[in-house]
């Protein structure tokens, strides 16, 4: 059977060299010099492969939009399966905190060059061009045409472009225009694993200061209620927040509007509110002359310490031993609850995934093949699922281009 593949990241490259194992026809569109160029960027280069989740619903539960519809494709290969597939190539991994997998070389490069290396030794051929539009034929796929004017006969098509975020990748929302021109609807793309935009001025102060070992917590003024915890790392920058912790922050964020968010971020939390205290009494014991802006060095970052004096209320040039305990109770408070208020997320072009995309009611979740069009599948980010931070996204990749490759 000719299958073509539209699309040459993590899903496409597993689908086409799934399918070609199959003992099927395969050609590959990519429309980059190089397959895989998103994947180069993961995890900072480093490339959280997936997430060393054991347990199906857990898996699925990291999946707030439309988890439950991945039921057939994590079952068809879950974060174990994809371990041992990726050793198999040559790859060894590991696992960090959290359970997320990296290579041990940690190098994403090696995860990419793995899945160009599945697919061409399955067979499968390699066109480096941009697909513009399905050939159809009696409500069924009949091939593809592409910008350059290559026609190609098949009669299997997946599509797996991705989404918008990483635009210079290749993810200009291609996938979207032909899926709708099949007849499907699309669920508007918005960002999702984005840095944050804040209301508050001084984060442009802080630009550039990295925080670790903090703790978050996402607070929802409309409910009152708290949403999101972590513990990582945080980057003040220009326009808000931005790090790990934010952007899995981002993903439990709906309906943004603005000071609908606010951050609170705990600057000790290996410190109760008491040991903290009597921490900042004996820092200010051993300063006792100092003023108060002079006495902070030992406890916070430099570029923190005028924007903390500020909120405090206290006065900068107050000598320390004159801070009373109502002061020093207000200075403990505001380390253990540093707020910084949301206003919106950036751009979608900067996100690490998008949030939309094509509506799962009009994909068979047991193939990932259109209801709507015979012979047409789907795989991947093109779709409208999307996960936390750890490694689900790319495991969401592996398992519907693994599903759609095997279903043809």
């Amino acid at each position: 059977m000719r299958v073509v593949v539209v699309g040459g990241g993590a899903a496409g490259l597993t689908a086409a060299g799934t399918a070609a194992a199959n003992g099927h026809d395969v050609t590959l569109f990519e429309r980059n010099s190089r397959p895989a160029r998103k994947l180069l960027l993961t995890g900072k280069g480093r490339c959280n492969v997936t997430n060393n989740q054991h347990d199906l619903d857990n898996l699925i539960a990291a999946v707030p939009v439309n988890g439950r519809f991945l039921y057939g494709a994590f079952s068809r290969l879950m974060p174990s399966g994809t371990i041992d597939f990726f050793e198999s190539l040559g790859v060894p991994l590991k696992v960090e905190r959290g359970g997320r997998v990296f290579p041990v070389s940690d190098s994403s490069r090696d995860i990419a060059d793995a899945l160009v290396k599945f697919a061409a030794s399955n067979g499968v051929k390699t066109v480096f061009e941009r697909v513009k539009e399905l050939v159809t034929e009696d409500g069924a796929v009949s091939g593809v045409k592409t910008f350059e004017g290559t026609s190609t006969a098949a009669d299997k098509v997946i599509i797996a472009t991705g989404g918008l975020s990483y635009p210079q990748t290749g993810s200009t929302g291609d996938g979207y225009d032909i899926a709708r021109s099949a007849g499907h609807k699309i669920v508007s793309p918005k960002p999702s694993l984005v840095p944050l935009c804040a209301h508050e001025g001084f984060c442009s102060q802080l630009m550039g200061l990295s925080l670790k070992n903090i703790s978050i917590k996402v607070i929802d003024t409309d409910k009152n209620s708290v949403i999101y915890n972590d513990f990582g790392e945080l980057i003040f920058t220009h326009f808000g927040l931005s790090g790990p912790v934010i952007l899995s922050a981002s993903s439990h964020m709906r309906e943004m509007r603005r000071k609908k968010y606010v951050i609170s971020i705990d600057l000790k939390p290996a410190l109760s509110i008491e040991r903290l205290d009597a921490r900042i009494l004996r820092d200010f014991s051993e300063n006792l002359n100092k003023n108060f802006i002079n006495a902070l060095n030992g406890l916070l970052p430099k570029k923190l310490v005028p924007v903390v004096v500020k909120l405090s209320g206290i006065g900068a040039s107050q000598k320390t031993n004159q801070i009373t305990k109502e002061q020093r109770g207000r200075l403990a408070a505001l380390l253990k609850d540093f707020r910084v208020t949301i206003t919106d997320f950036r751009p979608i072009d900067e996100a690490v995934i998008t949030s939309g995309g094509i509506d799962v009611s009009e994909i068979d979740p047991k193939t990932m093949e259109s209801k709507l069009m015979r012979g047409l599948f789907f795989a991947g980010e093109v779709i409208d699922v999307d996960a936390f931070t750890g490694g689900y996204n790319l495991q969401i990749a592996f398992s519907t281009g693994s599903l759609a490759g095997m279903s043809v």
